[in-house]
C-alpha cells in the first residue's frame, strides 16, 4: 500500500490518504498562524505541541496514512526571520518531526489490528517555497535556493522522515532544485505544484511540462495541492496526460469569496464544501483519474478525510 515506486496502483488498493489542513485545524483550535511564526507557533510550548500532536491524532483517526510534519515554514528564511540560532534553527524541524512521530506512535500502540510493515504510517517532512506559496515573483536565486532546501531536507532526513512532500511549489524551477537536494540527500520524494486555471503553474508555466521534468528527475508522485476544486481538476487531467507513473491531489476547498488568492487571512476560513460533498469530489475524482495519493489542503477537517475515506472504502476502491 505504501510503495508507490512500481507506478500506478494495482486494482483494489485504492490511492494513499494523505491527512488535511493542519494550519486550518490550529485557526480552528483559536491559534494565530500570521508572520513571522506562521505555523511554526505550534512548536513553541508544550501545550501548543500538545494541540499540534492532537491535531495529528485526529487526521490519524479519520483514515490518513501518511500524517504532514509541520515544517512547511521551517525553512532557513522563515526561520532566520525570527531571530533563533543555528541550534534553535535545527531545533524547530526536530520538533514538528517529533510530535507528528509520538502522534503516530500513540496511534499504532493503540491498535492492534496486525497490520504489517508495508502498511505502516509515513511520516513526511513539508518542504515548502522558501518565500511566498503564491507569489512566484520573488522565487530567489538559484544559488539560495539550493542552500536553503538542502539545509531543510538534511535536518529532515537526520529525524527520520519516511519521504519529503515538496509542496505548493509556484514555479518549475524552485521544484526541481528542491527535488535535486531532497533526492541527493537520499529521501523519497514527492512533488506537489499550485495551479492557476488552464493547468498552468501560478508561475504561469504549463503543468505538463513541469510535471514531466519532475518525473524524470525523480519524484515518486507528481500531485497537485492547495488549488481550488476546479482547477485542480483540470490540473489532474493535465497529469493523466502528462505523468506515467503515480498523480494525486489535495485541494484547497476554503471559501475564498472576497479573498484575493495571495491574501493570507490570520483567522479560520470555512470550507466550501461539507465533508459529504468533499467526499463526492475525491470520489470521482478517484474515478476519473485512478488517483495515488489523495488529501486534503486548507480549509479540510478531519471530518472531510474521514467521509473521503469512508465513500472510497465503499466503492472499493
Amino acid at each position: 500500500m505504501n510503495d508507490l515506486s512500481g507506478g500506478r496502483r494495482s486494482g483494489g488498493e485504492g490511492p494513499l490518504r494523505l491527512d488535511g489542513g493542519t494550519a486550518t485545524e490550529l485557526q480552528r483550535a483559536g491559534m494565530s498562524v500570521d508572520g513571522p511564526w506562521w505555523t511554526n507557533r505550534a512548536m513553541n510550548s508544550e501545550a501548543d505541541r500538545t494541540r499540534l500532536r492532537g491535531i495529528h491524532q485526529g487526521y490519524l483517526g479519520a483514515g490518513a496514512q501518511v500524517i504532514t510534519a509541520n515544517t512547511f515554514r521551517c525553512n532557513l528564511r522563515a526561520l532566520s526571520r525570527l531571530g533563533l540560532f543555528d541550534a534553535g534553527l535545527a531545533w524547530m524541524v526536530h520538533a514538528a518531526v517529533g510530535v507528528a512521530q509520538s502522534a503516530v506512535r500513540a496511534g499504532e500502540e493503540g491498535r492492534a489490528d496486525g497490520r504489517g510493515d508495508a502498511d505502516r504510517t509515513l511520516i513526511a517532512g513539508s518542504v515548502g517555497p522558501v518565500e511566498d506559496c503564491y507569489r512566484p515573483d520573488l522565487v530567489p536565486p538559484d544559488d539560495e535556493l539550493r542552500a536553503e532546501h538542502r539545509w531543510l531536507v538534511t535536518e529532515l532526513m537526520r529525524v527520520g522522515v519516511d519521504l519529503v512532500v515538496i509542496e505548493t511549489m509556484n514555479s518549475e524551477r524552485e521544484a526541481r532544485i528542491a527535488l535535486e537536494e531532497a533526492l541527493r540527500a537520499g529521501a523519497r520524494a514527492w512533488v506537489g505544484f499550485v495551479c492557476d486555471a488552464d493547468a498552468r503553474l501560478l508561475s504561469g508555466e504549463k503543468l505538463t511540462e513541469a510535471a514531466g521534468a519532475v518525473e524524470r528527475e525523480g519524484a515518486e508522485a507528481v500531485l497537485v495541492n492547495c488549488t481550488a476544486p476546479a482547477d485542480s481538476e483540470t490540473a489532474l487531467r493535465a497529469l493523466r496526460d502528462a505523468c506515467s507513473g503515480p498523480i494525486g491531489a489535495y485541494p484547497n476547498i476554503e471559501d475564498r469569496n472576497g479573498i484575493p488568492r495571495s491574501a493570507h487571512v490570520d483567522r479560520h476560513v470555512p470550507a466550501a464544501l461539507g465533508p459529504d460533498e468533499f467526499a463526492d469530489l475525491i470520489a470521482r475524482w478517484d474515478a476519473e483519474f485512478s488517483l495515488d495519493v489523495v488529501g486534503g489542503c486548507c480549509g479540510t477537517t478531519p471530518d472531510h478525510l474521514a467521509a473521503a475515506h469512508e465513500r472510497l472504502l465503499r466503492s472499493g476502491r
